[in-house]
């Protein structure tokens, strides 16, 4: 009577099961270093002839346009495999974060809220003959949903937004008024951002603006696609 081969045996650890309903691997977001390394790839991958200026733009856009693993993948796929394999970078720490801070005051003065510093559900501000800036783009909110209450009397109130926010501006302008050109939809998941309150004799700017780190990347990447194409085009000439 013939036997069964034994069966093989289990590894050590086994991989955790996937939660359902959590985005797979490919659906993931992609961070700023991820997108800076597949970058780095195609300068490359150029420098070598193995791409021309042209498609290397091209393929700088959709980089720089992706916000998932999944979108960056195919752009390295038919270099070489030591630099076409796309690994997700690990998680990089941003520092200290502020603690909570749910009011800002100025009176014949002026108020700053700027840095990674933790968004409470409310956060009220009130600026009387002064000026104050509430800048959200390296913050931490602990919520979907935060409301952003400024009062500004024959004063000024900037609220400064990342650029991926659902934004709802809401307050009330006399002899003074709410810059509402930042209200829009954002990105899935990211947070939703309310700003209402009073402009009297004032005016409460609100303000879709990149971080200091992504701004400063986009400069040096104009500054460098600049110079590839001037190069290339003393070449051509």
């Amino acid at each position: 009577m013939a036997t069964l081969p034994e069966p093989s045996p289990l590894p050590d650890s086994l991989p955790e099961p996937v939660p359902s309903g959590l985005p797979v691997a490919g659906e993931l977001r992609a961070s700023n270093a991820d997108r800076e390394r597949v970058a780095a790839a195609l300068h490359e991958a150029a420098a070598e002839g193995r791409i021309d200026l042209d498609e290397l733009d091209g393929r700088l856009a959709q980089v720089y346009a992706a916000r998932t693993y999944a979108e960056l993948q195919p752009l390295t796929r038919d270099l070489p495999a030591a630099r076409a394999e796309f690994v997700p970078a690990p998680p990089q720490s941003h520092g200290v974060t502020l603690p909570p801070s749910k009011s800002a005051v100025a009176i014949m003065s002026g108020f700053k809220r700027s840095g990674r510093w933790t968004v409470p559900r409310k956060f009220e501000c009130l600026a009387f003959w002064g000026g104050g800036t509430v800048d959200l783009r390296e913050a931490v909110f602990t919520e979907g949903t935060v409301t952003i209450r400024a009062v500004a009397i024959m004063a000024g109130i900037d609220v400064i937004v990342p650029e991926n926010a659902t934004v709802q501006v809401t307050g009330l302008g006399i002899m003074g008024g709410f810059d509402d050109r930042a209200s829009g939809p954002g990105d899935p998941g990211a947070p939703v951002i309310v700003v209402t309150g009073l402009a009297f004799w004032a005016g409460v700017g609100v303000k879709r603006r990149p971080t200091k780190a992504e701004a400063e990347r986009r400069r040096l990447e104009r500054k460098r696609l600049k110079a590839e194409k001037r190069a290339h085009d003393e070449l051509t000439d």
